[in-house]
């Protein structure tokens, strides 16, 4: 449904967004990540038309963003970040205008509005003007107008910025349940939101796509995926550690906590190592008389990959 090819946009002698290519099929939830000034946004009005590219090309379910700007834009359902209301107007009002403007057939209009309020539970302030609604209930309206053609592509810029826990919760759910159905793109910061609702995610860094994969994927990526937490005692700490270190499958033994006759520690394997690890660690315990009183696989996290590949010292 979206097709990016060696995508690359410069402001002036800022280069935003560096040769990039990627693609999302239908029924895809794909999170862009990355820090502030990355190039999420500037990619995302680019694969929205809004701005044009200064090379690469992009098609919208078949159709060339510039060549066949319409057909590619009738397709495509967008919040921007900071999206603008009017707001002497209702929120049906406002909905109501924006089914026009996206040519919805008259007599489905009604309809077509009824939904987006049901689908972004705007029911209780359907008759209220825009400039007496909460942040949350604005940026509501905001998502709502992106759906109100049921396009079969969205693009959402930060949707849950300013929610609560609960609208946040609302609104991952929505983005998972419509993209069974849609290729969706979200950019956020927040990377519980990936795990919650993304079937797939990009990290881009300084305009270049430094990540792309499953959430499973890039977790076993993270420098720890892999690694045993343990949780020991039954000798002195020190004695703990020198014997882990023996193992021919451990890597490095990092201490987080010791006491007199007990470790905390995360122990390293050896590169291909990670299976074999568990039971090495186990009839060590045996062998000399260890209790255990933890003993698990770290899966990784998404918070370490991201850290640890991307450059904290991007600006905006």
């Amino acid at each position: 449904m979206i097709e990016v090819k060696n995508l690359s946009k410069h402001f002036g002698e800022k280069v935003a967004v560096d040769n990039i290519s990627f693609t999302v099929e239908k029924g895809e939830v794909l999170g862009f990540l990355g820090p502030n000034g990355a190039g999420k946004s500037t990619t995302m009005r680019m694969v929205t038309g809004y701005l044009p590219p200064s090379a690469g090309d992009i098609s919208v379910g078949g159709a060339d963003i510039l060549d066949e700007e319409i057909a590619a834009k009738s397709k495509i359902g967008y919040l921007p970040e900071n999206a603008p209301l009017y707001s002497d107007m209702t929120v049906e009002d406002f909905l109501r205008f924006c089914a026009e403007m996206r040519r919805v057939p008259t007599d489905q209009i009604e309809d077509a509005v009824n939904k987006a309020i049901d689908t972004c539970f705007l029911q209780r302030v359907r008759h209220q003007s825009v400039d007496t609604l909460s942040k949350g209930f604005r940026h509501r309206t905001c998502l709502a107008q992106s759906i109100i053609h049921d396009p079969e592509v969205l693009i959402l810029d930060e949707p849950t910025d300013g929610l609560d826990p609960n609208q946040k919760h609302e609104v991952r759910n929505l983005i998972k349940r419509m993209g069974e159905t849609k290729a969706i793109i979200f950019s956020t910061h927040i990377l519980e939101e990936v795990e919650a609702s993304c079937s797939r995610a990009i990290i881009i860094d300084r305009g270049k796509i430094i990540a792309d994969g499953t959430p499973d994927q890039l977790k076993k990526k993270a420098r720890n995926a892999g690694a045993i937490f343990l949780r020991a005692g039954g000798l002195a700490s020190t004695g703990i550690r020198q014997e882990l270190e023996k193992l021919p499958e451990v890597q490095s033994v990092n201490v987080l906590e010791s006491g007199d006759n007990s470790i905390v520690a995360r122990v390293i394997p050896n590169k291909g190592k990670d299976k074999e690890l568990p039971e090495a660690i186990f009839q060590l315990a045996v062998t000399k008389g260890l209790k255990v009183h933890e003993l698990r696989v770290e899966e990784g996290r998404l918070d370490e990959l991201f850290r640890e590949i991307t450059r904290p010292d991007t600006e905006d």
